[in-house]
């Protein structure tokens, strides 16, 4: 059995979702969703940007306004990478965010690293966390190498 493009397929999952509540797909809400179909990650600003290299006239409000309403319909998610604007991503695609606060890298990590916090927060508070879509702040692999190496050269400037 051949299975269907995923942004196909995706596209038939919002057009059956908009009419199940009485909507119809517009030709706005289709180049949003296909914008974040292939940005797989972007902010309102990049999604724009991207539906105006076909469609130049889609402002930033109705982005805006299709943006809530597929977070409404639970057909993306937003997360806060940073202290800019929410990211979008199209709903299924699970994982941590790992973001470097010194150098702003995002990283991408399997949300099974939760799984043990997810435990312990269950089992200590009742508390039922959903890390399919989070951002967890720190440093990368090369700023801190970068730090070490700033630190380790203090050092000996100073034991001079």
């Amino acid at each position: 059995m051949e299975t269907a493009h995923p942004i196909a397929r995706r596209r038939a999952e919002l057009r059956e979702t908009l009419h199940g509540r009485g909507m119809r797909m517009t030709p706005q809400r289709q180049l949003v969703l296909d914008a974040l179909l292939e940005l797989e990650h972007a902010t309102p600003e990049q999604v724009c940007h991207h539906v105006q290299r076909t469609t130049p006239t889609v402002n930033i409000t109705t982005v805006y306004r299709t943006l809530e309403l597929l977070e409404e319909l639970s057909v993306i998610r937003h997360t806060h990478l940073g202290h800019g604007a929410p990211t979008y991503s199209v709903d299924g695609h699970e994982h941590v965010h790992l973001v470097c606060h010194r150098c702003g890298r995002v990283d991408e990590t399997d949300i099974e690293v939760m799984s043990e916090l997810c435990g312990t927060l269950r089992a200590a508070h009742g508390f039922a966390l959903d890390a399919t879509h989070l951002a967890l702040s720190g440093t990368c692999e090369p700023c801190t190498r970068a730090k070490a190496a700033e630190n380790t050269q203090r050092a000996q400037e100073g034991q001079a």
